[in-house]
């Protein structure tokens, strides 16, 4: 769970264009970052050597909650009618939204091969860089309000060098404090996953089932079946500047990165699961939530969203949620808990 996430970050406003500063719509995690060890201080070269020295200073930026965004993704997920919106002005803006905002649109020369940023302030200094998103926490003390500004706060939370099968793999997290009105809303937490070097990227051995039939039925109390598509992939990656070329260039992602086909986006499975919770237990505020990234999707699988509130004997306690295909039952899992 989230303990001791709300303790006050302070930064020195720099603008709303920094570079670098949104790091949740990144790569994939791949299944061996479950499988990791810590590398013992005698031993810490490689990675280390880069990231003993890079301390950046916490930043701050300030940014409207736009109706706008809110309703494009509500669109995207079939959510927005002329009948029925997300969430208008002065409304409250649902849990992890919040990523359609605070969003850097760094100039076209400034990106890498890969779609990301060279270069940016919470981009550690590793040669050759490749980065993954591997999960997070967050805590939602009151609602963010649409149509109003908010100012976040982040600032390096940590960093950890860890080996895995194919190597060092650096882990830094990324803390995010966004407040309105003067009081602090979201307090979340993001775990990226860095390696070096260019190499042989590996090819991933996976079988796709891209057949027309739903996905098999499963006993879970809370369903949402998604079946994302390359247009749903794209318009998600608009909404987020998120340029990685895994999610809309299918011969980069198959050829250059090893993948069957395009990757879901990892915070997109993130906001499905919770949205979840919103649907299904509409009178009860989210408190916090922590999620992880454990195995790839692929554009044109089949995919359900499943949860389950608190048994009876638990009371109040918190609610399961998990992505699954056909291949796998926990391609994300989630624990989210109510006020």
């Amino acid at each position: 769970m989230v303990n001791g996430l709300t303790g006050r970050v302070y930064g020195r406003r720099l603008g709303s264009h920094l570079y670098g500063t949104r790091y949740v719509v990144v790569g994939y995690c791949f299944p061996e970052v479950s499988e990791v060890s810590e590398v013992p201080l005698e031993d810490r070269a490689g990675l280390a050597r880069h990231l003993d020295s890079w301390s950046p200073a916490p930043v701050t930026v300030r940014d409207v909650i736009a109706a706008a965004p809110v309703a494009a993704l509500g669109a995207v997920l079939d959510q927005e009618t002329q009948e029925k919106t997300v969430a208008g002005d002065g409304e409250e803006l649902p849990p992890l939204w919040h990523w359609l905002h605070f969003l850097d649109w760094p100039a076209q020369s400034e990106l890498g091969a890969d779609g990301h940023p060279a270069h940016g302030h919470f981009l550690p200094p590793v040669p050759d860089r490749r980065r993954m998103f591997a999960g997070g926490r967050a805590e939602f003390t009151a609602p963010l309000r649409v149509g109003a500004p908010a100012d976040r706060t982040s600032s390096l939370a940590k960093t950890e060098i860890k080996q895995g099968k194919t190597g060092e793999m650096a882990f830094v997290t990324v803390r995010h404090e966004i407040s309105q009105g003067g009081q602090v809303c979201v307090v979340e937490e993001q775990d990226l996953v860095y390696r070096s070097g260019e190499g042989e990227r590996p090819r991933a051995d996976i079988a796709l089932d891209l057949g027309d039939a739903d996905a098999a039925a499963v006993d879970a109390p809370w369903q949402l079946a998604v079946r994302p598509s390359p247009t749903l992939l794209f318009r998600y990656s608009a909404l987020t500047a998120n340029a990685h070329r895994i999610h809309y260039d299918e011969p980069y992602a198959r050829d250059v990165e090893g993948y069957p086909g395009l990757v879901v986006h990892g915070p997109l499975l993130v906001m499905l699961m919770l949205e979840l919770a919103r649907h299904n237990a509409p009178l009860r505020r989210v408190r916090t939530l922590t999620y992880r990234l454990r195995k790839p999707v692929f554009a044109g699988e089949h995919v359900l969203a499943l949860g389950a509130p608190a048994s009876e004997s638990e009371g109040a306690g918190p609610a399961q949620l998990r992505i699954a295909t056909r291949r796998d039952e926990r391609h994300a899992t989630a624990e989210v808990s109510f006020a």
